[in-house]
């Protein structure tokens, strides 16, 4: 029988290759399990500060520490050899130029991602810049930053006034301008991520961001319909998974209860 061939690994390069071509499929990841499932199905894995709410129960992103992210990106690594790996900067960690710079490289030479993911406004320019001339791959994050919440009073979506869609696709732009491989555009209205798309040479992709995005992320406990506190409209549910499992330890424990388990062949 002849083994299976392992696909590729995706790179920068290929990803890059991928705009207007082929859409980009990426999904989030926390652990070595579900990361081993997803890495042969999509082109980017995520790990993903929203590993504080979903994982960690907690109110919003932004009280993830780094040695929290670099915990979760080295078990995410650990099971994944196909898929473009990028982590998420915890808030607070790439304030100035120099703990950027200290930080990211920490989680790079601990973990062996690919790339990082910072959100960013224009004045955050010059700390990815520096970050890009060190030799780190960045992917910008624009439009509604979870990182913002408590300066911002709540999750708002962006680029709906024209002045506003301006603002964001100058930052675009200016972010591709210094070396920037994509672009992860989150809750900008449709129209406006449309605009900012076709005009980078650069992809994006999109979460809460119309259709036209090069491609598409989504948290894989929101779509696998396991994390049932917040229920954003961009969301689509695959799976309700909360109830398949719920359904499935009822089982469990009624078998164990009425001495169904283990049997006979289950026993030594």
């Amino acid at each position: 029988m002849t083994p299976k061939s392992q696909p590729k690994k995706v790179t920068l390069n290929s990803l890059q290759k991928k705009k207007g071509t082929e859409k980009i499929t990426a999904i989030t990841a926390y652990d070595a399990l579900f990361a081993g499932i997803f890495d042969e199905e999509v082109d980017v894995i995520l790990i993903g500060d929203s590993l504080n709410m979903s994982f960690g129960g907690k109110r919003d992103t932004t009280s993830l520490s780094l040695d929290a992210m670099i915990y979760h990106a080295k078990a995410v690594c650990s099971k994944v050899s196909h898929a473009f790996l990028i982590a998420d900067m915890p808030f607070g960690s790439y304030a100035t130029r120099d703990s950027a710079l200290k930080n990211a490289t920490k989680l790079i030479k601990h973990t062996q991602v690919d790339a990082i993911k910072l959100e960013v406004t224009h004045k955050k320019l010059p700390i990815i810049e520096a970050l890009i001339d060190e030799g780190i791959a960045v992917m910008p994050h624009i439009g509604l930053m979870p990182q913002y919440i408590k300066a911002e009073g709540g999750y708002k979506i962006k680029g709906r006034e024209q002045s506003q869609c301006a603002m964001l696709l100058d930052s675009a732009k200016c972010l591709e301008q210094v070396g920037a491989f994509g672009l992860l555009l989150e809750g900008i209205s449709a129209p406006c991520a449309k605009h900012i798309t076709q005009s980078l040479r650069i992809p994006t992709i999109g979460i809460g961001s119309g259709v036209d995005c090069d491609g598409q992320i989504l948290v894989w406990s929101d779509m696998l319909g396991l994390y049932d506190e917040l229920h954003p409209k961009f969301v689509r549910t695959y799976l309700e998974g909360a109830k398949l499992i719920k359904q499935a330890v009822r089982e469990y424990v009624s078998d164990v209860r009425s001495q169904n388990f283990p049997n006979q062949d289950e026993s030594y």
